[in-house]
């Protein structure tokens, strides 16, 4: 697992592509304010700080280092799972799938089930970059906002 900045890591801020990234944020936590606007809270002691850093903070560190840390560049050493379509390895579509069952633990099916795009841009980036710390800002950016909003 590579968590060093490699040279590449250096464009990340250049890349276009990352800050379309980024700013998918904003634009689905706009569009579920107002579409769905009696969204369940995932907790009722959000206005803590130490559950917001939890949450935004520790546990996508610990599922980035995980699921693309771990798990995704191992399925990369085999030859089917580096196969891509649209630019998404079937490693990536294999973790985003995993990750979206582990979430089944503590969130409903259509929930869990909605964690699998933003998976899909945090495995895509590792593999871009060969690292997982863009996963890790996107991560902890979508769960910041998000949690923030709702």
């Amino acid at each position: 697992m590579n968590v060093h900045a490699p040279k590449q890591l250096k464009s990340l801020f250049q890349d276009s592509l990352f800050w379309l990234a980024l700013l998918a944020g904003p634009a689905t936590w706009t569009a579920l304010y107002f579409w769905l606007p009696y969204l369940p809270v995932q907790s009722e002691h959000l206005n803590q700080w130490w559950t917001l850093l939890l949450l935004a903070g520790l546990y996508p560190l610990l599922e980035e280092w995980l699921f693309r840390g771990l798990l995704q560049p191992q399925l990369l050493t085999f030859r089917p799972l580096r196969t891509r379509i649209l630019g998404i390895s079937n490693a990536n579509l294999l973790t985003s799938l995993l990750f979206a069952a582990a979430h089944l633990f503590v969130q409903s099916p259509l929930w869990a089930a909605a964690v699998i795009v933003p998976s899909l841009v945090f495995g895509a980036f590792r593999d871009r970059y060969q690292s997982v710390v863009p996963a890790i800002i996107l991560h902890s950016f979508y769960n910041l906002g998000y949690f923030l909003v709702f």
